[in-house]
């Protein structure tokens, strides 16, 4: 059946090799399950009834049959979703400073813009119509104030989108402005971080 259709309470056999499609609570069996998509840790994880597993991960060797307790959204995998979407909606205190910018510079542009047709179609060379609707498209195309408003989001919405691509979630865009400011980070499970050696 489609994991669409698994409902809380339903009973779940997972085989080995299988991705666990739904949070759930072990009833039978013992097997282990390979978490690092969510924990980073490299060693599967042994599960025994009682114990509880989340969706997304790998069981590894024996079989096992869970309960469902949470699926789509409300399960582990659905609130990283909404996570990850959360920060690629969310505005950074720069960008922020952009659309205030983009506030007073677009009426700037259009009024220099109107400015440049007014000053060729009064003085230009005849046809003075279309040198002035050319100045008037060249002045906005230049300095068209587009990229200014649309970079910030645009890096956050690649930047997020990236990073969760790689296993690392970002909580949003003034996270990522923060990150630019750190000098050194200290690391207390070096084991997750490297290859069992350092490089």
């Amino acid at each position: 059946m489609p994991v669409e259709a698994v409902v809380v309470d339903d009973y779940v056999i997972v085989r080995p090799g299988e991705r666990v499609p739904v949070d759930g609570i072990v009833t039978e069996g013992v097997s282990s399950l390979d978490e690092s998509m969510l924990t980073g840790e490299p060693m599967p994880v042994t599960k025994k009834v009682g114990d509880e597993i989340i969706g997304g991960t790998i069981n590894t060797t024996g079989s096992v049959v869970f309960r469902a307790t949470r699926v789509g959204k409300d399960a582990a995998l659905g609130q990283i979703l909404r996570m990850v979407e959360e920060a690629q909606g969310s505005k950074a205190s720069i960008q922020s400073l952009a659309d205030r910018v983009a506030g007073v510079f677009v009426p700037v542009v259009i009024a220099i813009a109107i400015a440049a047709f007014l000053v060729w179609f009064d003085l230009g060379p005849s046809p003075a119509i279309l040198f002035g609707t050319v100045a008037f498209v060249t002045v906005l195309i230049i300095a068209c104030p587009c990229a200014l408003g649309l970079a910030t989001p645009t890096a956050i919405l690649v930047g997020t989108g990236r990073a969760a691509e790689l296993g690392i979630l970002i909580r949003g865009g003034q996270a990522i402005e923060n990150l630019s400011r750190i000098r050194a980070i200290l690391l207390d499970k070096t084991g997750t971080i490297t290859e069992g050696h350092p490089r």
